[in-house]
C-alpha cells in the first residue's frame, strides 16, 4: 500500500467526458456541493454514458450494474449552479466486474476537484447473480473508456 497522498489528476487522464448539471438542494449548508453529491454524480456519469453507448438498458435490459464498491478523494469545492464535467475511464475489467474511475472537473480547470472510483458488478436482473461474462454492448463501450 502506497503512503503517498492522493493528487487530483489532469483530463488527459481520462478516456471521455459527460457534462452533468447540479442542483439547488445539492448545496450544504457550507455553500458547496455535499460530500454525498459526489458519488450521486460519479453514478449518473457512468449510467449516462453506457445508456448513451446502447448497452445499459435501465427499464428492460437483463444486465444491471450493482455498486459494490466506492472512493471519493476531494481537493477542491464545487457548487451549484456550476456544470461539472465528469472524465471517465475504466481502470479494471473482469469478468463480470469493472472498476470506473472518475474525476470531477469544474468547467475550464485543468485539474480535478475530486476523484474516485466505484465498482460495478454486473448481474443479471431477475437472479441478481453475476453474469457469465459482460455483454457485447458493454464491451463495446468499455473500450471508449480504456486509455
Amino acid at each position: 500500500m502506497s503512503n503517498a497522498r492522493p493528487a487530483p489528476e489532469p483530463r488527459a487522464a481520462y478516456a471521455q467526458f459527460v457534462s452533468l448539471g447540479t442542483r439547488w438542494m445539492d448545496n450544504d449548508i457550507y455553500g458547496h456541493l455535499n460530500n454525498v453529491v459526489y458519488y450521486s454524480l460519479f453514478d449518473t456519469a457512468v449510467n449516462q454514458y453506457l445508456i448513451a453507448q446502447g448497452a445499459l438498458d435501465i427499464h428492460g435490459g437483463e444486465v444491471i450494474g450493482l455498486v459494490v464498491e466506492t472512493h471519493c478523494n476531494f481537493f477542491d469545492s464545487l457548487a451549484f449552479p456550476q456544470q461539472v464535467e465528469a472524465g471517465l475511464r475504466v481502470a479494471q475489467r473482469g469478468r463480470s466486474s469493472v472498476r470506473y474511475e472518475i474525476g470531477l472537473f469544474a468547467p475550464g480547470q485543468a485539474l480535478c476537484a475530486a476523484r474516485g472510483h466505484f465498482v460495478h458488478v454486473y448481474v443479471e436482473r431477475e437472479s441478481r447473480r453475476p453474469v457469465a461474462a459482460l455483454p457485447d454492448p458493454y464491451l463495446k463501450a468499455l473500450e471508449g473508456l480504456m486509455l
